[in-house]
């Protein structure tokens, strides 16, 4: 029998010539190719959605590029949605090319999108997640989680281990990637994958995979249609797991059963860009392949495929300033294939290659050879889909954007520097921010490097390919960025939980520039603040409030309304506050002590904002804190913040601050008081050890108070102390230590005297500021000659 007859099983003309194939393979994509040439079908189906049939002709487009996919979404619920990918080694992808190349109909044959997105998502999870209704060497589609009776195969893995092989991907190289058949024998590799599925299908039958039988029912009915339409001239690309089912004799009758009552769901289709790191397991939506820019390197490379592989390795390797010279490509490649051949492997695959990498260009360092797994083998290729592809009108707004905005869609993450004085720079961060209030996150805000004005902003940014499916879905809210991201704004303002939701988004709707949703935002944040007695959630909201006003003078803002608001959240705080601090447990007063922290930085913010008024803001901020660090049923750890706050404005003199210490460090005050009192004052991170250390008599209040702490006492207050001199500096906790073990007296240890120690005297030491002022000058570039008045400034500033 002739090649072509065996693969069809009869007679020329009696049935369709079956290609089972592995989804993403670059040795099935070119067997795919060489067996059409051979056959000429006059129709190619190919397993994937019927509703992608319209989409065909776009796959001949010059703008085209895979990796693509083909994304259905519900059209009344956009994030229920699922994904085909295709990349240029798929052997789908290489049927669909031939047919369009050849003038010969494509069709897809799988089960309707309609269907499968209509079943619960648990059913569906794979397909959903990512791309599973092509794998078919690891088909996990079923319905819920198999129990043990129906445990699902992985039938590249059981065909693996009946062969001798402990690794599928080695294996599938071994038989498939490097092996081609000879010439009038192109269906042969087909032949042989048939006889072992059909192998396995008899011993396991459906293998776990039952909703299988459901989707190859429905192909069945597809391939009679073609056949009677064809006059039997069909071929067929599908998963190899496929094939015997559907070789298998069954009637019109049981096929439609199978298929009764399915339910639907209205879909949308349409082509997407999609990424080699997507085709990975890695990222989470497997496609079976660990090594997507390996394969692709098999399927483009013309000849002599390890010797460019390790010379695109040499190339990157080099680019990171790693010396690879022309010998290394020749020593790893003589050594590639002395492992392949110890190793009986017909060619050096990707675990030789990797292990020539290792040993001769990353002397035997698993961390360039991590480089080379991210950059190369895994890859971050992104495809790119025609203008004229369907698209939801808000995908079509946003692409218009990228393209006004020059902001590319990439795969490889990288950093933008937005400085927002510049229009298309601030237009850039609009955009991101709008996106990121859709749930579009594109990018990542970053710490701005060099600056910490306003004016600067730093993203990081990825385009992952379910972006698409973020951007379909968020355009139930409207047709543009922005008209959706207003929309949002208002639906998240009315639907917010507190009102520090409701003025964290006020924050962002000023971000993102949306003036048309600021008032619905600011309804809705007064009307919540009104009813809102709870102080904790009015301090909550004040921070992210007044930090909106910073964005006015930069982005262009009219944050008048803004500050009038905040105004009024900030006199209901400062009235509540101080009953609210009364009779709290620890947990709870530390929590308030968070909110005295953020209302503080907040009132500085507010005090300085451009709206008139607000400077009695602060004068009446500070009495408040003064009301909290004198009364005694405020908890230890707030009166001694409020205390701090107060010494840190200058608001509270030195002396001042240590007689209150003093009284509260005194023998009549319980121990676990204190200690709290110390952690308000001196703990939190907020710059505590470096008081102690430039006021010894503070530090020697507290080094007297703990030497007199009785023992009973000692191992209540010990956490809490431990905690508060933990969060300092090594340096400052050793320093602190130094004087506290010099002691009173010796030569500069604590005192609560007052008596002057070195560095530290009463008066300015004229002598010693003298020796710092050339340093001075320096740093501030003071050592010109004024071009004006001729005059030294370096003098005029001594």
């Amino acid at each position: 029998m002739t090649g072509v007859e065996r693969a069809v099983g009869q007679e020329a003309g009696a049935g369709p010539v079956l290609l089972g194939v592995r989804h993403h393979g670059p040795g099935s994509a070119r067997a795919v190719r060489a067996a059409l040439e051979e056959v000429r079908p006059r129709v190619v189906l190919i397993e994937g959605p019927p509703e992608a049939d319209a989409l065909v002709p776009l796959a001949a487009d010059q703008d085209m590029r895979p990796p693509v996919a083909l994304l259905a979404h519900a059209v009344d619920e956009p994030g229920r949605s699922a994904f085909w990918p295709l990349a240029e080694f798929s052997p789908e992808w290489v049927a669909l090319r031939w047919a369009l190349e050849h003038d010969v109909p494509a069709r897809f044959i799988d089960l309707p999108a309609t269907h499968t997105l209509a079943r619960g998502l648990p059913e569906n999870e794979a397909a959903v997640e990512g791309e599973r209704p092509l794998d078919a060497e690891k088909v996990t589609d079923g319905d819920d989680a198999p129990g043990p009776a129906d445990l699902r195969i992985d039938p590249l893995g059981v065909l693996a281990e009946t062969a001798g092989y402990d690794d599928p991907e080695r294996w599938w190289e071994d038989v498939v990637e490097h092996r081609s058949a000879g010439a009038g024998d192109a269906l042969a590799p087909f032949t042989a994958l048939e006889e072992a599925m059909t192998a396995l299908r008899e011993t396991y039958g459906s293998g776990g995979h039952d909703r299988d039988l459901v989707r190859e029912a429905y192909m069945r009915l597809q391939v009679r249609s073609a056949q009677r339409e064809f006059e039997d001239a069909v071929a067929v690309v599908c998963g190899a797991w496929h094939v015997p089912a559907l070789r298998q004799k069954t009637t019109v009758a049981a096929d439609k059963a199978l298929l009764k009552g399915l339910p639907k769901v209205k879909t949308d289709m349409t082509w997407v860009p999609w990424t080699h790191r997507r085709l990975s397991r890695d990222s989470g939506y497997g496609a079976g392949i660990d090594s997507p820019g390996w394969y692709g390197h098999l399927f483009t490379a013309p000849d002599r495929p390890v010797e460019r592989w390790l010379t695109k390795v040499a190339g990157l390797l080099r680019a990171e300033d790693r010396i690879v010279s022309s010998a290394h490509v020749i020593e790893a490649v003589r050594l590639a294939e002395t492992l392949a051949a110890m190793r009986g492997r017909p060619l050096p695959g990707l675990s030789e290659t990797t292990d020539a990498v290792r040993a001769v260009m990353c002397e035997g360092s698993d961390v360039p050879l991590a480089l080379v797994r991210d950059r190369l083998v895994v890859g971050d290729v992104l495809g790119r889909v025609p203008p004229s592809a369907p698209a939801v009108p808000l995908q079509r707004d946003l692409t218009r954007l990228q393209r006004r905005l020059r902001l590319k869609p990439e795969a490889l993450e990288r950093e933008v520097e937005l400085d927002l004085r510049k229009e298309n720079d601030a237009a850039r961060s609009r955009l991101l921010h709008r996106l990121r209030l859709l749930g579009i996150v594109w990018g990542e805000p970053a710490a701005s490097r060099g600056s910490t004005g306003t004016f600067r902003e730093t993203w990081r940014l990825r385009w992952e390919p379910e972006l698409a499916v973020r951007v379909a879905e968020a355009g139930v809210w409207g047709t543009t960025v922005l008209s959706a991201a207003t929309a949002r704004a208002e639906g998240e303002a009315v639907t917010a939980e507190s009102l520090a939701d409701v003025t964290g988004l006020a924050e962002r709707c000023l971000l993102a520039g949306l003036p048309d949703a600021l008032p619905t935002v600011m309804r809705v944040l007064a009307d919540r603040a009104a009813l809102d007695t709870d102080v904790g959630h009015l301090a909550q909201a004040l921070p992210a409030l007044v930090r909106s006003l910073r964005y006015g003078d930069v982005r262009g803002t009219d944050t008048g309304a803004l500050a009038e608001v905040a105004a009024g959240l900030a006199e209901r705080v400062f009235v509540g506050l101080p009953p609210a601090c009364a009779a709290l447990d620890a947990d709870a007063a530390e929590e308030m002590r968070g909110h005295v922290d953020a209302v503080h930085g907040a009132v500085g913010l507010l005090g300085d904002a451009p709206a008139e008024g607000h400077g009695h803001l602060r004068g009446r901020w500070q009495a408040v804190l003064r009301v909290l660090s004198g009364r005694d049923t405020v908890p230890g750890v707030i009166r001694g913040r409020a205390v701090r706050l107060l010494l840190d404005d200058g608001e509270l003199a030195q002396d001042e601050a240590a007689l209150l210490m003093g009284l509260v460090l005194s023998p009549g005050t319980p121990p676990a008081d204190a200690a709290a009192w110390i952690e308000g004052f001196v703990g939190g991170g907020s710059g505590g050890g470096m008081l102690l250390l430039h006021d010894e008599r503070l530090l020697g209040l507290v080094d007297a108070w703990l030497t007199g702490v009785p023992a009973e006492a000692f191992t209540d207050v010990l956490p809490l102390l431990r905690r508060t001199f933990s969060a300092y500096e090594p340096g400052v906790r050793r320093t602190i230590g130094e004087l506290v073990r010099r002691g009173p007296g010796a030569g500069g240890g604590a005192t609560v005297t007052g008596a002057a120690t070195p560095g530290f005297a009463a008066e300015l030491d004229p002598a010693r500021a003298d020796a710092v002022l050339p340093v001075v000058r320096l740093l501030l570039g003071l050592d010109e000659v004024d071009e004006n008045t001729g005059n030294d400034l370096a003098g005029v500033t001594g």
